[in-house]
């Protein structure tokens, strides 16, 4: 079942997360602490009146951009390639972007993103994502370019989950696009197979609404059991899964110290855990969640985007706190993302209808016209 809420409250979810984690990013908690107060950072830190999201939401927003290109590919041509690959096309406009402080804006070959200019700033980008993107052939899980299980991989998967929902495609085949996905620039088991594990998370909470968010993570484990039988790394991966959901059942345990036992956050199956804790013990309370997900020493706009990404597709966009809406950076860009792949492309080959801004968005990539 579709519900637009949930596709909108997992894009946001994620942004303010990862808005309200990029400033304590690289800052110990102990500093954390002396900086904002015993419950540490709370509320956006503005510049310039803005809470800025990093380069996780921007990477989520065109790995949206690239699953709707590979669509309107499909409905207009009547052939595709693979959705990693339309992604991975996007994901070289992102390069773009980054540079554009330096070098200046340039048109998008695909990703109508670009043409946002919010969108072209570089929002300390991840090396292993940039040094993979400048190179014309990009990792697989069959032919991996690198042997990184840093968390650039997982933390831009969210919206895989969300948008196969009511296409042609096996829960394993939705969970794979997001592992191949992520390998497109992290070759190490622990780089793509937790972004199976959130796809699988994700596509279960957002449609779903019976499913809790345990429930959803034991699922998921069952899920990469079956696709990855033979992975080495596997047992790490379900171990730590298995410690997230224990702490989260422990209350006598402090979040902080429990954190700290799941890791920084900084290779992809530690921010996942750290995403699980925090949103398992905090399923009904979108901001004790995003607030415990982000003090701690590590990654913390990574940590704090995959659990706003979980509980935002777990609880709907109206569990958010009003003052996480006010002032985040590219908010209405995000909604018109999630509103996309809600909606989805409508225009065929040889049908008759017809949508302007779709074709500029999604064919021509001239959208939004200045």
């Amino acid at each position: 079942m579709k519900d637009l809420e949930k596709y909108r409250g997992c894009l946001i979810g994620g942004a303010v997360g990862d808005a309200l984690g990029f400033p304590v990013e690289f800052v110990k908690d102990s500093h954390i602490f002396q900086k904002y107060g015993e419950r540490g950072i709370t509320e956006y830190s503005l510049v310039n009146g803005v809470a800025s999201i990093s380069d996780d939401t921007q990477m989520t927003l065109f790995t949206a951009n690239g699953l709707l290109l590979g669509t309107t590919r499909a409905m207009t041509r009547g052939i595709m390639g693979s959705y990693p690959s339309y992604v991975a096309l996007c994901y070289k406009d992102w390069l773009r972007t980054q540079t554009a402080d330096e070098f200046g804006f340039e048109p998008p070959e695909y990703a109508w993103l670009n043409n946002v200019p919010e969108m072209n700033h570089s929002r300390e980008p991840g090396r292993t994502c940039i040094r993979c993107l400048m190179h014309d052939n990009l990792g697989s899980i069959a032919s991996p370019s690198n042997n990184s299980k840093g968390c650039g991989g997982v933390m831009r998967v969210a919206p895989i989950g969300l948008y196969f929902e009511g296409k042609c495609y096996t829960s394993d085949e939705i969970d794979m696009i997001g592992a191949e996905t992520a390998a497109l620039t992290h070759g190490h088991e622990l780089g793509y197979i937790p972004a199976a594990m959130l796809v699988h998370i994700i596509h279960l909470l957002a449609h779903k609404p019976e499913v809790t968010v345990l429930e959803a993570v034991v699922d998921a484990k069952k899920a990469v059991s079956r696709l990855f039988p033979h992975a080495e790394h596997l047992g790490e991966m379900l171990d730590l899964t298995d410690n997230a959901i224990r702490l989260a059942g422990e209350n006598e345990v402090d979040e902080l110290v429990a954190i700290s036992g799941l890791g920084e956050g900084w290779v992809a199956e530690e921010t996942l855990a750290i995403a699980i804790y925090c949103s398992i013990k905090f399923e009904n309370d979108f901001e004790k969640a995003i607030i415990a997900s982000v003090n701690h020493s590590g990654d913390s706009d990574s940590t704090g985007a995959l659990t706003g990404n979980i509980l935002g597709a777990r609880l709907g966009m109206k569990a958010i706190p009003e003052k996480f809406l006010r002032n985040l950076e590219l908010r209405d860009t995000i909604l018109e993302i999630a509103d996309d792949l809600f909606h989805d492309c409508k225009i065929t080959e040889h049908g008759d209808y017809r949508d302007e801004v779709w074709e500029q968005k999604y064919i021509y990539h001239t959208y939004p016209n200045h």
